[in-house]
């Protein structure tokens, strides 16, 4: 029996990783779990976010009994498992074995975008939080594991090109591309974490990528720059190597 293909895709918060997995979902060959390690983040960080509670006894709170999950059997039986990870979630004393079972690849997004998005379902926020600084030290090390650059995309090259970006991603995952990938039906999944109700309200919407928003020039409040600016050389790291 061939072992399955793995996906772990690495982003921050709000980098459209919510579409990319209705995305892969929607492949008839590809299973997907949504940020497998994100009550054991909030048990091991007590960090409160919205439906920390919710979350926190949604999943297993120990990154060992995560990583037993994730590296089991695959929920269907299907070839593929995307899994979508959130880079800030990896904190200090969670195992990181696990990551050369996978293909590892990066989504990212400019920080700006990112941090006008996140405030607008929570207004705390920190560099930690949008998980710039982790994204480049997850890069670094799968860089030097397999000698070369691992796969990177940009949100807006999804939008602005999906079929494009989306076939250049499974030519470097050694995957098929699938046209099922450019459209999905609208609403929840089962598959949705807890925390849907407060993160996905525009994505049960969707039934397909967005075409990119024109850039406006509204400027992040000094205190939400000053961030922007910190995480900026991890965000240009990981620019230089995208696919398109």
């Amino acid at each position: 029996m061939l072992e399955p293909v793995r996906i772990a895709m690495w982003s921050g918060p709000r980098n459209i990783s919510t579409a990319m997995m209705r995305s892969f979902e929607n492949r008839p060959d590809t299973a997907v779990i949504d940020e497998p390690f994100y009550a054991a983040f909030l048990a091991a960080t007590g960090i409160d976010h919205p439906m920390r509670e919710e979350s926190m006894a949604s999943q297993p709170k120990n990154p060992r009994a995560v990583v037993e999950r994730i590296l089991g059997p695959v929920p269907g039986g299907r070839p593929i498992w995307y899994q979508k990870h959130m880079t800030h979630h990896m904190v200090a004393g969670f195992p990181r074995d696990w990551i050369v079972r996978m293909r590892n690849a990066f989504l990212i997004r400019g920080p700006e975008d990112v941090l006008f998005s996140y405030t607008q379902k929570r207004e705390a926020v920190t560099l930690d939080d949008i998980g710039f600084v982790s994204q480049a030290e997850l890069f670094d090390r799968e860089a030097q594991r397999l000698g070369a650059a691992p796969p990177v995309i940009h949100a807006d090259d999804v939008l602005a090109d999906p079929r494009g970006t989306l076939g250049a991603l499974c030519a470097a995952l050694d995957i098929p591309f699938s046209e099922k990938m450019l459209a999905w039906p609208a609403g929840k999944r089962a598959t949705d974490g807890a925390w849907a109700p407060v993160w996905y309200e525009s994505v049960e919407r969707s039934t397909g990528f967005s075409p990119p928003r024109a850039k406006t020039a509204q400027t992040l409040p000094a205190h939400l720059q000053k961030i922007a600016d910190a995480a900026r050389p991890h965000y240009e790291k990981l620019v230089q190597y995208k696919l398109k």
